[in-house]
This record gives C-alpha cells, structure tokens and sequence, in this order.
C-alpha cells in the first residue's frame, strides 16, 4: 500500500552553512521527503537574498510545501519570501500552498521549537508530509517600517542586541555557547539606555531600559522564554519592557522559565503596532531575528502581519 501524502511537490531548501547541515543530512531528509511526494526538488542558496527568492519563486509556481533545513536565519529568509510572494499574490496558489516546514539544522532553532517543541526533526517530517490531511497554521510575522523588513521570530533593543555585537567577535565559540559567552561578556560593561516604548499610540514605558522584546516567537536565541504569553497566531504582537532597575545579569536566569514577568520592573502587553525608541537622540542598538540593521537609527516602528505565513504544524490531539 502506498503511504499517505497530500504534498504533490516538495522543495527543500538547503543552508549549507548551517551549523548542523553535512552531506548525510541532505541525503536523509530528501531519501524521507521523496517517500510523501510525487515531485522534490532541491535549492541550496547561502545567501539571504537568494533564499527569499528562491522560497518566492517556489509559492509563485505552486509548490505545496517548502521545506528549509537551515537555522532560524534561513528559515526567516524562506518565511519572508513566502510571506511577500502571498501579498504580491493575495489570489494566488492557495492557502495551503507553499506551507512552510523548517528542520532544526541551525544554532538557536527556535522557531522549531516554537512548532515542534523537542519533538525529533523525522517524526515532524513524518507528521508533516505521511498524511492526507496536514495542519497548516496562520502564523503572524511583522514589518520593520524604517527597514521594510519582514520579522519571523522577534526584534530587541538593548542587551539581547548588544550581545549579538559581542558575539561577532567570538567565532570560534561553535553554537549556543557563543551567544551564552557573549551575554556574559556584554554584562560586564553593559549600561541600560533611556528609551520609550509606544503600543498603539499608547506608552507603556518611558525610562530607562535593560532590553525591549517584540514578537513573535516565545523564545530567542533557542533558549531564552522573553515572551512566555506570545501566540504565533493571535494577530497581535506582544513585547516585554526589562526596565533599568532590574540588574541586568539576573536577566538570563530569570528568562529561562519566563519568571521575570513576576518581576515589578518587567512591563508586558500586546498590539498592533509597536514602537521602540531611544530618547537621548543616540543610536538605538536593535537587532531582529538574529540580525543586526545597518542603520544607527533612534527608533523602530513594527507592525503585524496577521496570519501571512502557512506554517505545517502537529496534529490536533
């Protein structure tokens, strides 16, 4: 008897540069693919640009799922030519079409992890592809305004972003332990910054600040639970405001299981349209979904997307 499928045509896009990504593990996963497909195809592109392309060009044709097999970099790229193929293209294939599923190949995989949990990458395969009727998920993404760039997982001011500037110079430090050391590193010198955060018009926090979340995901970096109350799919973004009071090194313990919410120097809350600025007219060091803008700007404005992305996802229980 022939095994399930609903996916017609598959393509696997492939970081190589990835962390966990060898030759054994592109055999594995397209020796999996072709036994829940008719038609694979296989990208292999290192480039962002050249990813977000590729995953555009792949929704435009019709391919039914997409799957990335790469880190949380390369699965933005993909997301963010997915997602802007669908607005060029609001009629275009279907909703289910090119539906996303991306394979913890990367350091932090956090978005896998925000699916799939810890659930081994085959059984997710197996649940996403061996079936006749697959889950396909909504998922929110946002829009940097002054960038016009799409985010995945989350956007951060302060030490989060501080700690991606050390952790480019620690390159021989494989994985999590880099941006562990790095963190550690920043706190010895790291200083909170006075800044505003504006939830649809409306302040929230005006002082200074250790950090400012917005997503998006419930966790950064893999490991660190900034936004524990985040749905993916509720058409909001949340943020979390650390304020300057919190000393900045209880942060990463406290993030581990989400408790610095219990903390009276956390704000939390949730909208539409969220802003970040730093009110000494210096520039706001800013990163989003792992990646550090060009632009010393002052402010950054991030709007929702609600539901842009199809995302395969676990079986309803």
């Amino acid at each position: 008897m022939a095994a399930p499928r609903w996916a017609r045509t598959v393509l696997v896009v492939v970081n190589p540069a990835a962390g966990a990504v060898d030759a054994a593990l592109v055999d594995e996963v397209t020796r999996h693919c072709r036994s829940w497909t008719d038609d694979l195809g296989l990208v292999t592109a290192q480039d962002p640009g050249e990813t977000e392309d590729a995953a555009a060009k792949a929704y435009e044709n019709g391919v039914d799922a997409i799957v990335v097999l790469g880190g949380d970099g390369t699965t933005r790229a993909v997301a963010s030519g997915i997602a802007r193929a669908r607005s060029r293209s609001p009629h275009g294939p279907g909703a289910n079409s090119g539906a996303m599923l991306n394979l913890p190949a990367g350091t932090g995989n956090s978005f896998y992890r925000e699916i799939w949990s810890d659930h081994p990458w085959q059984q997710a395969l197996r649940a996403a592809l061996a079936t006749e009727r697959p889950r396909i998920r909504g998922i929110d993404m946002a829009r940097i305004v002054e960038l016009d760039t799409l985010v995945l997982l989350g956007a951060c001011s302060g030490l989060v972003a501080e700690a991606l500037v050390t952790a480019g110079r620690l390159p021989q430090v494989p994985g999590r332990e880099r941006y562990r050391q790095a963190v550690a590193q920043t706190l010895r010198t790291f200083r909170p910054y006075p800044g505003r955060v504006t939830v649809d018009g409306v302040v929230v926090h005006e002082g200074t600040a250790v950090l400012a979340n917005v997503g998006g995901g419930r966790y950064r970096g893999g490991q660190f639970k900034v936004l524990p109350r985040s749905e993916l799919d509720d058409g909001l973004l949340d943020v979390c405001v650390v304020g300057g009071e919190l000393d900045p090194a209880a942060l990463p313990g406290l993030t581990a299981d989400g408790s610095h919410l219990e903390r009276p120097e956390c704000v939390y809350a949730r909208g539409r349209r969220i802003t970040l600025e730093r009110t000494d007219g210096e520039p706001l060091t800013f990163e989003h979904d792992g990646e550090l803008p060009a632009a010393d700007a002052d402010r950054y404005t991030i709007g929702v997307l609600p539901d842009i992305l199809p995302v395969l996802a676990p079986p309803r229980t």
